[in-house]
């Protein structure tokens, strides 16, 4: 089975800097989007970044104003997230997904129906 496992959080001043990884056991990311998402306390989970393995194309939510940038080793089965200039409105559990299905064409989706597979969360405390 398919595990996912969400490292590289910690707590950070505002304008720092964190690379959360992503680390696939079980299966692989190669020919497969990976998602990451993210949950504050009392808000819904919403998607910051995909990327399709396969070429490294990527989409990210509008409001990563290009902080944010994805990117895949897929020979260490790893995802991984920069995050710079970290603002306190970023403080929440970052989260990993898979889909289900390998992917046929280079895109990756933001919804978070359409992934299955989710890692365990690791946490981003950005202090002002």
């Amino acid at each position: 089975e398919v595990q996912l496992q969400a490292s590289g959080g910690g707590l950070v001043q505002s304008g720092g800097s964190l690379r959360l990884s992503c680390a696939a056991s079980g299966g692989t990311f190669d020919g497969y989007a990976v998602g990451w998402f993210r949950q504050a306390p009392g808000k819904e989970r919403e998607a910051v970044s995909c990327i399709f393995s396969r070429d490294g194309s990527a989409r990210y939510s509008d409001f990563v104003e290009g902080r944010f940038t994805i990117s895949t080793d897929n020979a260490k089965k790893t995802v991984y997230l920069q995050i710079n200039n970290l603002k306190p409105e970023d403080t929440a559990v970052y989260y990993c997904a898979r889909p289900l299905m390998a992917g046929s064409i280079s895109w990756c989706s933001l919804m978070k129906y359409e992934y299955v597979y989710w890692g365990q969360g690791t946490q981003v405390t950005v202090s002002s």
